[in-house]
């Protein structure tokens, strides 16, 4: 068990963070006891124990059977707390709403959180195809427009991205460190990012880093499939959502008089 702060982590405590964030992380697809025992390391008869408290409280459900488990509804209560209470993402808010109004195409905000970006807000395409997005979503930081931003906020000796070869989410997500690097280096030098069927096959982003931080934290950005994706949108995409990043930088709430979150 690690430390932090001079503090001993509790072990029940992380167990079972690590169990709900498993369970979040398969999303619809359930888990059987004896699969979370194994995934986790814990004993058989522990995790019993742990579920069993888990669905008494709501924050796991069980099937009618009991052998299959998935996440609960308290989850969904409390990551709407986080949101709402979240005096950037209230200020971010109307600006999407401008965005999306004004190029009637996706848009999201997200923020970094370690190696990923997690979808903080998003306004759906006013079109038939969409794409496919939903506030709580996480994806490697290395794969798609958002991150990228973000990483280009940073160091290239800062990044928090794993060693080894990255993980692909399309033949165009960067696998290799220094084909990301170089592209960090573009995304620097043109002042967004892009994202050309790097996250999902079909669909190409334009993200502006957000810098009310140093560095940045979070992002916003235009999704559209490439079908429709002509020339003179994509320039049009790009002069809307720079004017929409100036207009959150100067009116996105001062750090100051809210707490330093950690």
């Amino acid at each position: 068990m690690s430390e932090g702060r001079g503090v001993r982590g509790v072990k029940s405590a992380a167990r079972t963070v690590a169990l709900l964030e498993l369970l979040a992380a398969r999303g619809e697809q359930p888990s059987r006891l004896d699969q979370l025992a194994e995934d986790l390391g814990v004993p058989r008869s522990s995790m019993y124990q742990l579920l069993q408290t888990l669905v008494d409280c709501g924050w796991v459900r069980a099937d009618a059977t009991g052998s299959l488990y998935g996440i609960g509804i308290r989850a969904l209560l409390t990551g709407t707390s986080y949101l709402d209470g979240d005096r950037r993402i209230r200020a971010v808010r109307p600006y999407l709403d401008e965005a999306s109004d004004a190029l009637g195409e996706t848009i999201h905000m997200a923020r970094l959180d370690g190696p990923d970006v997690v979808y903080l807000a998003t306004r759906e395409s006013h079109e038939y195809l969409r794409t496919i997005s939903r506030v709580g979503r996480r994806i490697p930081a290395h794969a798609g427009a958002l991150g990228k931003a973000l990483l280009a906020e940073r160091a290239d000796d800062e990044l928090p991205i794993p060693e080894g070869p990255l993980t692909a989410l399309t033949p165009n997500t960067h696998t290799d460190r220094a084909a990301l690097l170089a592209d960090l280096a573009e995304v620097r030098e043109r002042g967004y990012s892009i994202d050309r069927e790097e996250t999902v096959t079909g669909i190409a982003g334009f993200a502006f880093a957000l810098r009310y931080d140093a560095p940045a934290a979070d992002a916003v950005s235009c999704s559209v499939p490439v079908v429709r994706l002509t020339p003179d949108h994509e320039v049009r995409i790009v002069s809307v959502m720079r004017e929409i990043r100036a207009k959150i930088e100067t009116h996105a709430p001062p750090a100051s008089g809210a707490p330093d979150w950690r």
